[in-house]
């Protein structure tokens, strides 16, 4: 959260979080490379997406007890239907695997954190 409030506080952004080089929107071509070339430097899955982001965000929220109403709105999905998906993939990875995730938050004492930034 530091480096969002800095962020923040040296850019001013006028109405997006993370404009553009022309103060507007980025473009979903500008999110891609911007994507690609953070996903090449850490050697991350090549097969992973901008919207795989946006999948794991909704995940991890619902695992650690966002409610679904709020997971929904977050997301701009229309029906509740769409964001119920979620709650089929978290039964399904409850059973099979284990979130390499939450082994790092609990090495790094950040799982405290993390609740702590949902409920603000």
């Amino acid at each position: 959260m530091v480096l969002l409030r800095t962020y923040y506080t040296q850019h001013k952004p006028s109405y997006w979080l993370f404009e553009g080089s022309d103060g507007g929107q980025y473009t979903a071509t500008s999110i891609q490379k911007i994507f690609r070339r953070a996903q090449q430097a850490a050697g991350a899955n090549p097969w992973a997406t901008p919207h795989t982001l946006r999948h794991s965000f909704a995940t991890h929220a619902l695992e650690y007890g966002e409610n679904l109403r709020n997971i929904q709105v977050m997301l701009g999905h229309e029906s509740s239907k769409t964001t119920e998906i979620y709650t089929h993939v978290i039964a399904v990875n409850n059973k099979k695997m284990r979130n390499p995730l939450d082994i790092l938050l609990n090495k790094t004492n950040l799982e405290a954190e993390f609740k702590k930034q949902l409920k603000t």
